[in-house]
């Protein structure tokens, strides 16, 4: 162990070689995470990242340090439901350790990560910030807390689909709160759709809602599945009483937890859920009981209104399990260059630089396909053509593949530890216990992949992602061999997405939504390597096409094809 390897462990330098377990904690996250920095390069101007390089710097030693140990006193010390005031006031509050307040204050008033979309300064950066810069701070934040990010997701999504289809009224009285810095102004938003009936069945929604005849409506009915539940506005649907049957019948409406006097809101939280996972954050059932809510955007049009908050959140989910990957790998990286075993360092056995691959391919992926569909939802906000049929395939994709890989890289990257690894103290089981959540919230894997084919249907994505990709492969250097490789996957891939949107093709969804995924992300990824010289991504892309795409006989070695690295058509090497 080196003198700085020993200094992070917190090991005194003459004792290192005494002391056989690595421990990372107080690690930048941002400074040692070499990839990341190349990749911005590729994807931010250079004077839009220069200026959030200190930002990136700043957060990335939070999250390996004072924000690793925030979240995990949040994790031990989960939420609690009160009812009443002392004095027997029938004022329901949900009691948050203070580790998670200041977890709040970090993500919401001084990195700005729910508002920073909706602003025309922050950071110090004047203009709008592109949507990457805000994913790539949710990504350093999540390494150290998930359950937070859940809020701050949800108060960015209701402040986006609130601007889109709010009237002009109710966008001026509510939105300076939800776009506010200041901590003790701020307002957090939530999305209360879930119903113990409905489930992602939306046209089976119960909720009831009262026009009243100064404009307002009241709602009544039950929400099973509320995070943030005593969020200051949360997005409802619910069913005009007059309204039609099925889906048409169902409305979106803004909800205040306290009414326009300060008191509170006509609902009432049942109680909060025992989770698996995230339990530095609550969620909780609800009940509402004539609750004063407001109309957003038109009647019976409530799904589709729903559909963009609930789109804007998978990207962030896709966004949450990269980082959560990201964090697994690190950890199990540095402990197998730090533990030695048999005269050797871990990461000196050839067994174990295998499995390390192994962790990072799926990990590696998603940050690909989060800088993609960062820069496709730019490029849709944006007008540009074809750009939004891309972010509609992009965004289950990640949220559909990704999700599913964070569960099993954590659970593998927590064997790389040992026994330590099983251990509450260490990162490890919350990292494996909150990776399970990204598959269920915002639609489970099977509704998220038939996702992925209601956008092949209704927004033609496949001949725009398939245009996209070439693109991607005629600016990249590569050899020709592994280029038309790469081609002929995607083409099968896109064969097999067509056979699964025909009638009766469901059943391929998901197999259809992984294939396009990893053919997606292999030319991404080989695009990444021919431009900013990266050998080892070019072998990541390699290893992508070979292990999660091709056929292989399981019961022979492995080998990359030799012509996959000759000379690429245009005469310009990937750097060593």
């Amino acid at each position: 162990m080196s003198e700085n390897a020993a200094t992070r462990t917190g090991v005194a330098p003459e004792a290192a070689h005494a002391h056989p377990i690595p421990d990372r904690h107080g690690q930048n996250l941002f400074t040692t995470d070499t990839e990341l920095h190349a990749l911005l390069a590729l994807y931010l101007p250079d004077d839009l990242r220069r200026h959030m390089q200190p930002h990136f710097e700043r957060l990335g030693g939070l999250a390996g340090g004072l924000l690793d140990e925030l979240a995990g006193t949040a994790d031990r010390n989960p939420p609690t439901l009160k009812q009443r005031t002392r004095t027997g006031l029938d004022e329901q509050k949900v009691v948050k350790h203070p580790a998670y307040v200041e977890m709040e204050r970090l993500a919401l008033s001084e990195f700005g990560l729910a508002a920073i979309s909706h602003r025309d300064e922050t950071l110090g950066w004047t203009g709008k910030m592109p949507p990457l810069v805000k994913y790539v701070l949710t990504y350093l934040f999540v390494q150290a807390e998930f359950g937070l990010c859940c809020p701050v997701s949800m108060t960015d999504s209701l402040t986006r689909t609130l601007k889109k289809f709010g009237s002009p009224e109710l966008v001026a009285r509510f939105l300076p709160r939800l776009t506010s810095l200041d901590f003790d102004e701020l307002a957090q938003g939530a999305m209360f759709m879930t119903e113990q009936a409905a489930g992602s069945d939306i046209a089976a929604t119960a909720t009831m809602a009262r026009a009243e005849s100064d404009g307002s409506w009241r709602l009544s009915g039950d929400k099973w599945f509320c995070s943030n539940p005593d969020a200051d506005f949360a997005m409802v649907l619910a069913r005009a009483e007059d309204g039609a049957a099925g889906m048409k019948g169902v409305s979106l409406f803004l909800l205040p937890r306290r009414l326009e006097d300060g008191s509170l809101n006509h609902y009432r939280i049942i109680r909060l859920k025992d989770k698996l996972g995230t339990r530095s954050m609550a969620s909780g059932e609800i009940r509402l009981e004539g609750a004063v809510a407001y109309l957003v955007g038109e009647a019976g049009r409530g799904f589709v209104q729903m559909a963009d908050m609930v789109n804007n959140s998978r990207l962030s989910n896709g966004v949450r399990a990269a980082g959560l990957m990201r964090r697994a790998v690190a950890e199990a990286e540095y402990i197998a260059s730090e533990r030695r075993a048999f005269g050797r360092t871990l990461d000196q056995m050839p067994l174990m630089q295998r499995q390390l691959d192994k962790l990072r391919l799926p990990a590696e992926q998603a940050r690909t396909m989060v800088c993609q569909t960062a820069l496709a939802l730019a490029r849709s906000d944006a007008g540009e053509p074809d750009a939004y049929a891309l972010l509609r395939i992009l965004t289950p994709l990640i949220k559909f593949r990704a999700c599913r890989d964070a569960r099993k890289v954590t659970g593998d990257a927590m064997e790389v530890r040992g026994g330590c690894g099983y251990i509450e103290e260490w990162s490890d089981p919350r990292l494996v216990r909150d990776a399970h959540l990204g598959s269920i919230w915002e639609g489970t894997s099977n509704i998220v992949a038939l996702d992925v084919i209601r956008a092949l249907k209704r927004e033609g994505s496949l001949p725009v992602l398939r245009a996209h990709c070439e693109k991607l492969l005629d600016d990249a250097a590569l050899a020709p061999a592994f280029a038309k490789a790469l081609r002929d996957a995607l083409a099968r891939a896109a064969a097999l997405a067509e056979t699964a949107a025909r009638e009766g093709g469901d059943v391929l969804a998901r197999q259809a939504a992984s294939a396009l995924y990893h053919c997606t992300s292999a030319i991404a990824m080989a695009w990444e390597a021919s431009r900013g010289g990266s050998a080892a991504r070019l072998r990541w892309a390699q290893l992508v096409l070979l292990h999660r795409v091709l056929p292989r006989d399981p019961l022979a070695p492995d080998a990359m094809p030799a012509d996959w690295n000759t000379a690429a058509a245009r005469n310009a090497p990937v750097a060593a």
